[in-house]
């Protein structure tokens, strides 16, 4: 794409497209998430979408600046998706629990998506719904400023990195990720205690935990910290 974007209020075009549909950018960044999620990150290119939506590439200018620009707006739907139905509860550790759980599970819900845009920042709305939402959780929870950026900066970075790298791993192919899971017990659970006394030991429950997410206890532990922090602490 190029530098060609048309203003909101500028996009006349109202004809359906081929399959009968008038071209949003709702529309588009719905189709592109459906792209990668099929096809991977290589599908997020112009003929690509212009062909699935049944439009003419060239018509996405009026929508997207370019595809980096289409890229942000995938990151920032997510971002959206994981806060659809949220309410807060009043309790700023249930609360900060749920938007954790929230968006992780978003991202892991587009896992191909999650691998080009978790590590995005993209000043949209529904990030910067978010970045209110939780700084408000934590200062209507009686953290000072200060505190509250250093724990909401601490809190999201870890959603986003375990999202990203649970994502990873969803969007392995079968045969490598059945290989990944094997090694706990190819590898590690032949390891012999004298050499390797705390896997040996541990092994049965090593094996276990590893088949799921660390972030659920993670997300605890930083909600713990966060508690131990709290000026009535």
């Amino acid at each position: 794409m190029s530098d060609r974007v048309v203003p909101e209020g500028s996009r006349r075009r109202r004809r359906p497209t081929k399959q009968g549909a008038v071209l949003s950018e709702r529309l588009i960044v719905d189709t592109a998430l459906r792209l990668v999620a099929e096809h991977g990150a290589d599908a997020l290119s112009v003929r690509r979408l212009g062909a699935a939506l049944g439009a003419d590439p060239s018509a996405l200018y009026r929508y997207f600046r370019n595809t980096d620009a289409l890229l942000l707006a995938l990151a920032d739907e997510m971002i959206g998706r994981a806060q659809e139905g949220w309410r807060a509860s009043g309790d700023w550790r249930e609360d900060l629990r749920a938007m954790g759980l929230r968006i992780h599970a978003a991202y892991l819900a587009q896992p191909q998506a999650a691998l080009l845009a978790a590590h995005r920042t993209t000043g949209r709305p529904h990030e910067t719904r978010a970045v209110e939402r939780i700084l408000g959780i934590l200062r209507d929870g009686g953290f000072p400023d200060d505190l509250a950026v250093r724990i909401y900066h601490a809190f999201v970075d870890q959603a986003l990195a375990f999202a990203a790298q649970d994502a990873a791993a969803a969007a392995l192919p079968k045969a490598a990720a059945e290989a990944d899971a094997r090694v706990w017990h190819a590898a590690y659970g032949r390891l012999p205690a004298e050499t390797h006394p705390n896997i040996a030991a541990t092994y049965p429950l090593l094996a276990a935990d590893m088949r799921h997410s660390g972030y659920p206890f993670a997300l605890e532990l930083t909600l713990t910290a966060a508690a131990t922090l709290h000026p009535d602490a």
